[in-house]
């Protein structure tokens, strides 16, 4: 198969080509079409896919440049994203598609942390297609901006995402702008039950996508040829592949190992030294366990960073620069990162703190083994705590798959709790807000 049997034109068909992307990824065969038929679509696909170009490129299809949309401030393409990293990636792979055609595109990337007045500035001269956060998008429109009343084409980029509780009141506001009639495309790696009964209200007759293969652990990946792609992601087009790769499965091996709470930052050091472990995205559960984490491995000599929400915008920049050419080792980041963040060639993520979820762990542990590279996932389970093997095996259970339980040499847990009976869920064994804080300050106080 190839872009140009999916009813691409000709001109996209050479622009794709110019970055190195000739044979369509499984999601991109399947909803490039739907887009272009005009279909409202909802498409579930691991990270690191071709998710992007699957809605990008037939987007700058389904729309023209106009002058008169331009003047009015209402753009006719509206992407909405959750955070600013993944607006700034998207924004990329429309720009550099774009570029490659003969009609001048106007494509703007607005979201929030930033000073609003520059933002302004750009929308001018208005914009065919803007790519969003919905508290800036909001803030934009409030200052007569942006005019959402006649956006053709509604893209959900980590859907699930934009329609949890998080951004219910934003999205409410946003959804009372838009125009009745319009094209709708909702893309993730997840959906929850709860938020695909939402998407059923807000979607008309969808087209429902999903190229999901299933996850197997402890599967070596095989390598695979890289595609040049602005986001990162897959082309598709690979030597001597394996039938798992041609399926489109995920090239990550992953690990679960038991050790006590306290001695997780220092399992961490020990591996990535024994590993040769080049660069580490750490996940955990707080802001300050960001800090305190990157903390200890700067005193070990590690150049670590942590990164998180409350950092300005030019310090997350400045952090994810550095990250990705090399000059720091680690990155300690909360649940932020989990989200569309592209690393390229990123060999190892570790649950330093498990994920509140299974979602979560697909986003977070996502964020390796893109793009046809081989990736390792590594769990820290806290062998001093029933709760953390209860949750992982909750884990296990909505993804369909095992993790052989390991221990590492000088690091055995002094005991291994045993998990309590499972009762469908963990809520009930989760611990109350002054246990966390009092076995924070114990962990704390760990030197390790």
């Amino acid at each position: 198969m190839s872009f140009a049997s999916l009813g691409l034109l000709p001109s996209l068909v050479r622009a794709v080509a110019a970055h190195g992307l000739v044979q369509p990824t499984p999601i991109q065969a399947e909803a490039i079409p739907a887009v272009l038929a005009g279909r409202d679509v909802q498409a579930a696909a691991q990270t690191g896919s071709g998710k992007t170009v699957a809605f990008a490129v037939p987007l700058l299809q389904r729309l023209r440049p106009s002058a008169a949309h331009r003047s009015a401030r209402a753009p006719q393409g509206l992407v909405l994203v959750p955070t600013r990293e993944l607006a700034v990636q998207i924004g990329e792979v429309l720009r550099a598609v774009a570029a490659e055609l003969d009609e001048p595109w106007k494509i703007a990337v607005v979201f929030g942390g930033v000073s609003i007045n520059p933002q302004m500035m750009g929308l001018r001269g208005g914009a065919d297609i803007v790519v969003a956060t919905p508290g800036r998008l909001l803030d934009l429109v409030e200052h007569n901006a942006i005019v959402l009343g006649q956006v053709a084409v509604l893209v959900l980029d980590e859907a699930d995402r934009l329609l949890d509780a998080g951004f219910a009141d934003e999205w409410a506001r946003i959804h009372a702008l838009l125009p009745p009639t319009r094209q709708q495309l909702f893309f993730s790696a997840t959906f929850a039950p709860a938020v695909v009964a939402l998407a059923d209200g807000l979607l008309r007759d969808p087209l429902r996508i999903d190229v999901r293969p299933e996850v197997k652990a402890g599967e070596a990946p095989a390598d695979r040829t890289r595609g040049i792609e602005s986001d990162g992601e897959s082309n598709g087009e690979s030597d001597g592949e394996s039938d798992a790769e041609r399926d489109g499965a995920p090239h990550i091996v992953q690990r679960a190992i038991q050790v006590d709470s306290s001695r997780r930052t220092a399992l961490l050091r020990h591996l990535m030294e024994h590993g040769g472990w080049s660069r580490v995205l750490v996940f955990v559960a707080t802001k300050y366990s960001t800090e305190h984490v990157a903390g200890k491995l700067c005193k070990a000599g590690i150049s670590a960073a942590a990164w998180h929400g409350e950092l300005s915008q030019g310090a997350r920049t400045r952090v994810l620069a550095d990250f990705k050419a090399g000059r720091l080792q680690v990155v300690v980041a909360t649940d932020l990162a989990a989200r569309g963040l592209d690393i390229v060639d990123l060999p190892v993520v570790v649950n330093h703190d498990l994920p509140r979820s299974a979602d979560d762990h697909v986003h977070r542990i996502g964020r390796t083994g893109r793009a046809g590279a081989s990736g390792l996932a590594v769990s820290f389970i806290c062998a001093d705590s029933a709760a953390a093997e209860a949750h992982f095996r909750l884990i296990e259970k909505r993804q369909g798959q095992r993790v052989a339980r390991e221990q590492v040499a000088g690091f055995e847990p002094s005991e291994v709790a045993a998990a309590p009976p499972s009762n469908g869920g963990v809520k009930g064994l989760r611990k109350s807000k002054k246990d966390k804080l009092r076995e924070a300050a114990a962990r704390d106080t760990d030197p390790s």
